[in-house]
């Protein structure tokens, strides 16, 4: 192809992204169901801060638009600064503020990435002044410095995110980000070569193919990823949570040993006995209301034990299944694995066969061949 040619084939792509990014942040602003996974709920907030991104990065791609038709020249340099800025103060803030904002445990302030973003604001708009690229190795350096902590301020926040989901949920999928991390930091890594100055042959259309998988892998994100908001459980008092159950052993908060026989005999009665357990995405919050107390008080309750609420409920999941294979392998009737699973409380069959895997130390095919019995 002749190199007329190959910059109309980039320009396409070009428009082409840019299209996407419209079309993303219209759906998402507008459409009310789920079209990836109906089931699913999606946080409303993360939904206007992703559509916000994509009407970032389409306007981004107008800006940037003219350096591809000028020549070298004052004007060339003044719409790459320009181009610059509106990246430094909207597209990159809201690339970031999405990582953030998918972190569901808490809400972290968003002001420190204004802060971070600021001096390279500064180093751009002294370009756009001066209209000189001099400016550009130290926008480089700076920019490398702030991906490298936010790479690893977003490492440490995830492990802490996967802790509290394993304290609060059962079930996990459609909760987990780290691999959503992984793939937003990849891409933003790449993007930190690109404005490092790092060339290799036809990088102007690995960034664009790159764009479009982002827009098509946030959008999917977006839709699949669960609202975890919970509603804060107040700390009732011992006189209300007496009152509220009369017949319920008394709950406190003072001593170890009292606290963990109270409790532990709350949990035999009203979650192992009723098989609450096997409840579709039971959270700590529920299960507390369900015994009549605190789910703080639930939550030391597990760690003193050495576990999370996660490992509870799949531990009884587990045996739950266990006792229904063997009653299933001595009526001799037919059954499956998934089947079994299901009714163990379990919505997706991979979720089941990674706990069970971590709770027997072998997969349920072995096991089951192990034992003798069903198919799988």
């Amino acid at each position: 192809m002749s190199e007329q040619q190959i910059q109309v084939v980039f320009l396409m792509l070009y428009e082409g992204v840019a299209v996407m990014s419209v079309i993303a942040c219209c759906y998402l602003l507008f459409r009310r169901g789920n079209a990836f996974s109906a089931e699913v709920t999606s946080p409303v907030r993360l939904r206007r801060w992703t559509a916000a991104f994509f009407a970032s990065a389409a306007l981004s791609h107008v800006c940037y638009l003219p350096t591809y038709f000028l020549p070298s020249g004052d004007t060339y340099i003044l719409c790459a600064f320009i181009g610059g800025l509106f990246d430094c103060i909207l597209t990159l803030p809201l690339a970031f503020a999405i990582m953030f904002v998918m972190l569901q445990d808490r809400r972290r302030p968003l002001w420190p990435i204004a802060v971070m973003m600021a001096p390279l604001a500064a180093c751009v708009l002294w370009g756009m002044f001066t209209l000189s690229f001099a400016i550009l190795q130290v926008v480089r350096i700076y920019f490398l410095l702030l991906a490298i902590g936010l790479f690893i301020y977003m490492g440490r926040e995830v492990r802490r995110y996967g802790r509290w989901l394993r304290d609060n949920y059962a079930d996990l999928e459609h909760k987990e980000v780290w691999q959503s991390f992984v793939v937003i930091a990849s891409i933003l890594l790449m993007f930190t070569f690109y404005v490092l100055g790092i060339e290799v042959p036809a990088y102007e259309f690995v960034i664009q193919v790159s764009c479009g998988l982002l827009i098509c892998y946030l959008l999917w994100r977006v839709e699949t990823l669960s609202d975890l908001t919970i509603e804060p459980s107040p700390v009732l008092p011992i006189e209300a949570l007496s009152s509220e159950r009369k017949d319920a052993p008394m709950v406190t908060s003072s001593g170890a040993g009292g606290d963990s026989l109270d409790i532990g005999a709350l949990l035999q009665e009203h979650c192992i006995d009723t098989q609450l357990y096997l409840q579709h995405d039971l959270s700590l919050s529920q299960l507390a209301q369900h015994i009549s107390t605190n789910r703080t008080y639930l939550t030391q309750y597990f760690s003193r034990q050495g576990i999370t609420y996660n490992t509870y409920i799949n531990d009884l999941r587990i045996d739950h299944f266990v006792s229904l294979y063997r009653e299933a392998a001595v009526s001799r009737r037919t059954f499956t694995a998934q089947q079994l699973a299901h009714d163990s409380g379990y919505q997706s069959y991979s979720t089941f066969s990674l706990a069970f895997k971590q709770r027997m130390g072998q997969t349920v095919t072995a096991w089951m061949r192990e034992m003798g019995g069903g198919s799988s």
